[in-house]
Order: structure tokens, then C-alpha cells, then sequence
């Protein structure tokens, strides 16, 4: 094991607010459209940033493709829902699906197949759009116009409705995008203006229940509701399969619908409704959601071509989406243990797709979000509290147990370092101790043998080289908390990817019981959810060692022996097994951009002096495998983790360890960056000469004195300052490949750097 050195930092601070630069309109720059189609999942509709409410079109499930509830290859939706997932592998939510319709009444919501059979509409790009806050799109079956925005808790539509027709509204409780099925559901007219209800499902969320409130500008004339395809006496009902119609007396021509959110009932949804736009013009909320989005994106102000400020705006944008709010106006939440907390004194939040966004999704909330981050804590917290151990994969209130390792270790790990985690150090110690020292999913092999026997666990390759990142993590806290025997016995499980290292082939094995490896072995095999990988193979899985690329280069023979072995898993054939992972997409080589258990891995090269080789392969995946067209993404983007390394390497660095407060150095495609900090202070990064073919850092200043290192620090960056590149078309080999140039397995605070 290396010597890991570790300042302490303060564990609780007070983070100044961070404003953003200029007056400049930064939501222009932005397309939601990218990332619709290929198999990028991301959500289109009206948000604010981190909003509960993401209410946006709704297509009829297809497959996987759909997850988001929207594909940019389709032309027909069933309506507008107020829950959407952004760029999951997995589809739920679509919750409280509303449509406007006219002409004849039904309760029918149609089909992809036959739209002409309900409520669904035909619809053409032509006749949408999409920026920050904002949708609109004309449903060419009814000629209506409809536009949504949003609040934190609140969707708004307005209608605009034909003269001559008969106007409906559809509300639907039924309708499940591909995931979550209908286990109850309540509806119940209140006044000829305002209706409120509830919809429990099980699906990903295996117990997920939202209430809303929804209130016309224009009376119902009349308001039928209907269990299937009967129609129920009266003002209210339960039951699984509920649908209404509110028809409106005459043409209405413009109505306004707003429609509120709770986690925990009607009457808080209806109270969110009052609070946060009880009586507001849409066109004030849509300003409102840009400016509120423009504060948010005028963060990292940068200069840029045209196709690389739309493509970065909108990243910067999907890292945003989620975390989502799950709490109310008034602080009450539910939560993981399915009780309502009322009055929490933090904004609890869900969606945390943390097998994905511990790498580089949250390491950019603590220099974008630095006010949030606590708030994410707080919430893991909780649910510690409530579920009895951090979250994994949490969704509406659930876990889910998707994905493999608990990755809310360095989320914490990196606040605490960064003076971010606003709550009790010895807290959130004893919680990340308790997520490794579990007995499920293979931990009780990693604390009796020291690794998951392939016979055992499916995907023990990857589940124990995940747990030692976190360990990793645990083992620094540890250190700078004096506890010597905890950091000594984590330490030494974040060495564990060791018992998989196949001498013979250098690569990560399946390792049985008796202490042979698995067989037949095969690096590029991968069959899904079923071998020793999780959504990967061997030529992938051998460099998931963030944490010690040290270790990793003393077991491939040194820094030439690493160097070649980097070589060609860029350069071997790019074929996939029969039965892989659709998740294994945007390949060089077997480096497989489209997931992210290689994010870090072009960032290897500086560890061994060869930071030129980082910068050649991070600008052709900058610039082949992103683009600011709908099939923009290489892969799912996965709740913002696609996205934030476009952000971080679009700068020029990336967090290889997530949470080192170490940034490599890679190859800027921006021109000009300057990242807003709390107080008033700002950092901005210049990239001289920087240009397609001006690929390679020659030289660094900061603060206009001259850097040899091929990296940068967390505090040096929140200190403030100018970084400046100077690029040009041919390597400079000697930058960043003295030993005490290159980054460290070591985290950075102010007092060690």
C-alpha cells in the first residue's frame, strides 16, 4: 500500500452563496433535445434546476430506448406526465398523465398503433420546442396548442383550444411508462375548478406514491370519472385503472392548468400548488424557470465555438435534472422507511444513481452546487437513518439496490474533505463503516476471505473492485478522524482488486473458492448481469482502480508495461460478445465510453508520464462520441454522469479519484472557462491557442507562474485564480512525466499541497 497523507478539514462550513457571472442569457446555448434519441434516455419537458416537478411529453412505451418516457424517433404521445426519469437504464415514473383533447368524449388514451382510438395525438418536430423551463408542441389531432413550465413542485400548461370544437381534458392515473404498475389510485373532484388524487405503482420504485392537485382557470362543465372503461357515479373513487374527462362548455380557447406534487398527500400538494403558483401568469413562471436556470448555468461561464457551447450548455444543464427535490413547500417529506417526516429542517432529495454519479456527477456539485452538497448529505443521512444503511440506488423514497458497490461512501467522503458535508463528522462516519460492513451482496465474502468467490455472487469482479474504491475512501475519513485500526483494516481492503490480477494474462478474473480462476476466460466476453462483470469485460474492468493507479502499474510491470497494456485497449477490435450489455456503446478500441465504469480511464496515461496520450484520446471523444444532434450521447446518461465528464473534460481536467480533490489534466476544448465560488470569487481557465488541431498542452501557467504539474487541486482551484493552457498540434512529452509531476493517490487539502 501506498503512504496516504491526510489534512483534516473542516467537516462543517458555511458555504457563501455562489452567483453567477455576467447578465448573459446562458439558456440559448442550450438544446434538451440532445440526447432524446440514440440511447441517451434523456428527459425532455420543463424543469427548475434539482425541481421535484419534471413535466414534459409522454410517448407510449416502445423499449428500452423510451426509459425516459420520450424518444425523439417517435410522432405520437398519449400526453403530458409529471415525473420523468433523465437517461436511466431502467424505465418508472410517468406519473399523472393529463391530456388535452377535442371532439368526441372518450376515456380512451388510443395506442402508438391507432392514436385515432383515444385521446393521443400525432405531433412533428416542426411544431416543437424545448429550452430550459419551457415545452411546447401542437397535437396536430386536435389543434391544440400547448406550452408547459415549471416551479420546484408545480407544472403549468396552457391550452390553447380551436374555436368550434368541444374541449376536453383527459386525466390519467392509469398510464405506466414501461415500469411501474398501478397498485391503487384516488381521484376526487373538489370544486368545478380542482381536482386531487393519488397513485400508488410498483415497478423499479417498488412502493411509489405520488399525490397531486390539479386546478383548471376554466370551470368543468362537466366531470366524468371512470374505473376502465365504466364510468363511476359521483365525485370521487379508488381503484386501480382511473381516468376522468373535464369538458369545458363551448370553445374555452386559452385555459391554464396547474398541477401540484406530494410526496406524502393531497392536501400538501394542494397547499405546494397555492405556495408556489397559486395564482401566477405562466408566462411569469417561465421567466421565472429561465432565470432560475440561467443563475444555475451562468456558474461555468465559457467562450467557445457555436456546436461546443451548445453541446457544453446542455451538459451542464443534464447534470441537473437530478438529484430531484421529495419534500414539500413545508419541509415535510416521505421517507425511506415509508413514514412522513413533517418540518425537516433540510431539502430532502431523490433519485440518486449513485453507481454512476459518484465519479464525476458529484465532484462537480462541489465546485457548481457547493450550497447542495450538505443538502445531498443530509438526505443520505436520513435514509441511513430510515433504511438502515446509505443509499445504493434510490428512487422516490425506495432503495432499489441497483448497480453494485455503495457509492454514497465517497459522495460523503468528498464533502467531508471539501467542507461541504454540514453535519456531524462522527456521523457520517459510523454511516459509511456501516455500508461496508454488511453481510449482502458479497461483503460477507470481502470480511471472511478478503474477495467474492465468482460461484457465489454474480458480477464478483465487479462488485469487489467497486467496494475497494469505496473502501479507499473510508480508510482517508478514518485517517483523519484517528482512527488507526479502522484505516489500517479498510486500507488494506482497498487493495482487494489484487486478488483478481491474473499474472498471466494481466487482466481481472473470476476467482473461485479453492483459489483458481474461472474458466473459460475470454476479455472481451460479457453476458449481462450474468459473468463476473457488471455491464463490462476484463479489457474494461482491469483499470477500474481509481483509487491506486499506483498499485495498478506495480502489477502491470511498471510504468512502460502500463503504458503499452493502456495502448491497446484502445487499439484491439471493437466487437462485442453475443449476449453483452446494450450499456457497452461508444467504443475505441474495448474502452467503452457509452457506461461508466471507464470514465477515468483515458486519464490513466498521467500516471505514468504520458499525459500527451490522455490529451489525444479525451479530444477525439469529445469531439466524436458528443455532438449537439438528438443521437448526441454515446450511451445513457444516466442522471448527469455523462454529461459531467463532458463538463470537467470540456475544461481540461477530469476527477479520476472521486474524492482525491485531485483534477488531471486532459486536452480543453473551450476557449475561456470562468467556474463562479462562493464569495464572490471566480476561477477561470484559458486555453491558448486551443484550436482542432491543437490538441496537446505545451506548457501551464497558474496565476501566471509557470506549472509542471499534470494536474490541479481542489483548493487551488476554490482559492481562485487563472489557469492557462497553452495548446498546440504536437505532443510536448516531457510535460507532467517527472514522478513528482504526476498525480497522486493521495487527497489533496490545502494544508499537504
Amino acid at each position: 500500500m501506498h503512504h496516504f497523507r491526510v489534512a483534516v478539514c473542516l467537516a462543517v462550513a458555511l458555504i457563501p452563496p455562489v452567483a453567477s457571472i455576467g447578465g448573459e442569457d446562458f439558456t440559448r446555448h442550450v438544446d434538451p433535445f440532445i440526447g432524446s434519441g440514440g440511447h441517451g434516455h434523456v428527459f425532455v419537458g420543463a424543469s427548475v434546476p434539482f425541481g421535484a416537478m419534471q413535466v414534459g411529453p409522454a410517448n407510449f412505451h416502445q423499449g428500452w430506448d423510451w426509459c425516459s418516457g420520450y424518444h425523439y424517433s417517435d410522432d405520437v404521445l398519449a400526453g403530458f406526465s409529471h415525473l420523468h426519469l433523465g437517461g436511466t437504464g431502467i424505465s418508472d415514473l410517468g406519473d399523472i398523465l393529463v391530456m388535452p383533447y377535442t371532439g368526441k368524449l372518450t376515456a380512451n388514451r388510443g395506442s402508438r398503433k391507432n392514436p385515432d382510438a383515444g385521446w393521443a395525438s400525432r405531433y412533428t418536430h416542426d411544431q416543437e420546442t424545448a429550452r430550459p423551463g419551457f415545452y411546447s408542441v401542437t397535437l396536430l389531432d386536435h389543434d391544440v396548442h400547448v406550452e408547459l413550465t415549471a416551479t420546484e413542485r408545480v407544472g403549468l400548461h396552457r391550452y390553447r383550444y380551436p374555436a368550434g370544437t368541444q374541449a376536453h381534458l383527459g386525466i390519467d392515473l392509469q398510464f405506466e411508462n414501461g415500469g411501474g404498475k398501478v397498485v391503487e389510485s384516488r381521484l376526487r373532484r373538489i370544486d368545478e375548478h380542482t381536482v386531487v388524487g393519488s397513485r400508488r405503482s410498483a415497478g423499479w420504485a417498488k412502493d411509489q406514491r405520488v399525490f397531486f392537485a390539479l386546478r383548471s382557470s376554466t370551470a368543468f362543465a362537466t366531470f366524468r370519472i371512470f374505473l376502465g372503461d365504466r364510468e363511476v357515479e359521483g365525485d370521487s373513487a379508488e381503484g386501480r385503472g382511473l381516468r376522468a374527462v373535464g369538458t369545458y362548455e363551448g370553445s374555452p380557447g386559452e385555459v391554464l392548468v396547474r398541477v401540484g406534487i406530494s410526496p406524502v398527500s393531497e392536501d400538501n400538494a394542494l397547499a405546494n400548488l397555492e405556495q408556489e403558483a397559486g395564482s401566477a401568469d405562466f408566462d411569469a413562471v417561465a421567466a421565472a424557470a429561465k432565470a432560475a436556470w440561467n443563475e444555475q448555468l451562468g456558474r461555468i461561464q465559457i467562450k467557445a465555438d457555436e456546436r461546443t457551447s451548445r453541446i457544453f450548455s446542455t451538459a451542464l444543464y443534464h447534470t441537473m435534472i437530478a438529484p430531484a427535490l421529495f419534500n414539500d413547500h413545508n419541509g415535510d417529506y416521505r421517507g425511506a422507511d415509508g413514514k412522513t417526516h413533517q418540518s425537516a429542517d433540510f431539502d430532502n432529495y431523490t433519485i440518486f444513481s449513485l453507481w454512476d454519479t459518484y465519479r464525476a456527477a458529484h465532484p462537480l456539485f462541489t465546485l457548481t452546487q457547493p450550497d447542495r452538497v450538505g443538502q445531498f448529505i443530509q438526505t443520505m443521512l436520513a435514509i441511513r437513518d430510515q433504511q438502515g444503511k446509505l443509499p445504493v440506488w434510490h428512487l422516490m423514497g425506495n432503495e432499489t439496490d441497483t448497480m453494485v458497490g455503495y457509492h454514497a461512501v465517497p459522495v460523503v467522503v468528498d464533502a467531508y474533505f471539501k467542507g461541504l458535508l454540514n453535519a456531524d463528522p462522527e456521523r457520517a462516519y459510523e454511516a459509511i463503516k456501516n455500508s461496508a460492513m454488511r453481510d449482502e451482496r458479497g461483503l460477507d465474502s470481502v470480511k471472511a476471505l478478503g474477495y467474492i468467490p465468482a460461484e457465489r455472487e454474480v458480477e464478483s469482479v465487479a462488485k469487489a473492485m467497486e467496494y475497494a474504491i469505496d473502501d479507499w475512501c473510508i480508510a482517508q475519513m478514518a485517517k483523519a478522524l484517528e482512527k488507526r485500526d479502522d484505516y489500517e483494516y479498510f486500507s488494506k481492503r482497498a487493495a482487494a482488486y489484487r486478488e483478481y490480477f491474473d499474472p498471466e494474462t494481466k487482466f481481472m478474473r473470476g476467482k473461485m473458492s479453492d483459489g483458481t480462476w474461472r474458466e473459460p476466460f475470454d476479455p472481451v466476453a460479457s453476458s449481462h448481469r450474468r459473468d463476473d462483470y457488471c455491464e463490462g469485460n476484463g479489457w474494461q474492468y482491469l483499470w477500474l482502480v481509481p483509487q491506486d493507479p499506483e498499485g495498478l502499474i506495480e502489477l502491470l510491470g511498471g510504468d512502460a508495461a502500463f503504458g503499452e497494456k493502456l495502448d491497446q485497449l484502445f487499439t484491439v477490435e471493437s466487437v462485442k460478445s453475443e449476449g453483452a450489455s446494450a450499456d457497452i456503446s461508444g467504443l475505441i478500441g474495448q474502452y467503452a465510453h457509452g457506461n461508466e465504469p471507464g470514465h477515468h480511464t483515458t486519464y490513466l496515461y498521467a500516471f505514468v508520464g504520458q499525459q500527451w496520450k490522455t490529451a489525444r484520446l479525451v479530444r477525439q471523444i469529445l469531439s466524436t462520441l458528443y455532438s449537439d444532434k438528438p443521437d448526441g450521447l454515446s450511451g445513457n446518461e444516466d442522471c448527469g454522469q455523462m454529461s459531467a465528464w463532458y463538463v470537467f473534460s470540456a475544461l481540461g481536467m477530469y476527477p479520476v479519484n472521486p474524492a482525491a480533490g485531485v483534477y488531471v489534466f486532459g486536452s480543453p476544448v473551450v476557449d475561456e472557462a470562468t467556474i463562479a465560488l462562493p464569495g464572490g470569487k471566480s476561477f477561470t481557465i484559458v486555453a491558448e491557442h486551443n484550436a482542432p488541431e491543437n490538441i496537446y498542452i505545451q506548457s501551464v501557467q497558474l496565476n501566471g507562474k509557470p506549472y509542471r504539474k499534470s494536474y490541479i487541486t481542489h483548493p487551488d482551484i476554490t482559492a481562485g485564480g487563472t489557469l492557462t493552457f497553452v495548446m498546440g498540434p504536437e505532443p510536448n512529452t516531457s510535460f507532467g512525466s517527472d514522478p513528482q509531476d504526476r498525480p497522486q493517490s493521495v487527497v489533496m487539502s490545502r494544508s499537504n499541497h
